[in-house]
Order: C-alpha cells, then structure tokens, then sequence
C-alpha cells in the first residue's frame, strides 16, 4: 500500500465493494442517524411513495466513503468533501467505492470520489480532499 503523498494524479485508491445492501443495515443506520423515513425499511411505505422498493439513505452511501480513507488516518484528515447524489441504492444493490487523485499539493490530495452500483450506474459522485 502506498502512502498518499506517493501518489500522483491519475493514480487510485483501492476501491471497496461493500457487501449487498440488507434491511438490517438500513435499520441500523436509521437508528445511528434518526433518520427514520420509512421509505429506508418498509416496503410498503417505499411503494406508496411511488418507489420500487426500500431505498438506502443517501447519508449511508456518503458515509460509507469514508472506507476508502480509513487506512491513510495516520497520515492525515478528511478537510473537505462535496457529494452529488445521482442515482438510488436499493435493497441488494452491491455498491463500488472508487477515489482517483485529481491534484496533488504540498500539504493535500484532491479526489474524485464515486459508489456505483453492481450495473455500472453512478449513484453518488464528489470530491475529498484529505489533508497531510
């Protein structure tokens, strides 16, 4: 594994493929974050609200990029990050983790970041930049 000052533009993050979405994980995170939109764990609500079924939260896939830096901490912080939401995570959805280095300065590292889904769809896309 590389240190992220070796890294050049160009370059990525080894990407995450987090496990198929589960209603457990929704309920969880439901609890986590007081976010209890019943579109995220009852079918029935997700249907009425005209969806085809239960949708993760988009704070949950958010969230979950915060994966691809934990191994780099020691050298650094999350400084900023802005996120697009651009599709929806269903139940089973697999979801990808991606970060390619976009610039690359004394004292940061600016990312692109994107989750796609197990179709090749983007369903969030944005930018990090993780301070040394």
């Amino acid at each position: 594994m590389k240190f992220l000052a070796e890294l050049q533009a160009g370059e990525s993050l080894p990407s995450i493929q987090l496990n198929p979405v589960n209603r457990l994980d929704l309920i969880n995170y439901s609890e986590a974050s007081s976010d209890f939109n019943p579109i995220h764990t009852v079918d029935e609500e997700a249907e009425k609200a005209g969806l085809p079924g239960i949708i993760a939260h988009g704070m949950w896939t958010m969230g979950n990029l915060a994966k691809l830096f934990t191994p780099y901490y020691e050298e650094g912080f999350i400084q900023d990050y802005a996120i697009r939401f651009k599709g929806m995570v269903f139940l089973g959805d697999t979801v990808t983790l991606k970060a390619t280095v976009v610039e690359k300065r004394e004292q940061e590292v600016k990312f692109t970041v994107e989750a796609v889904n197990q179709n090749g769809k983007n369903v969030l896309k944005g930018h990090v930049i993780f301070s040394l």
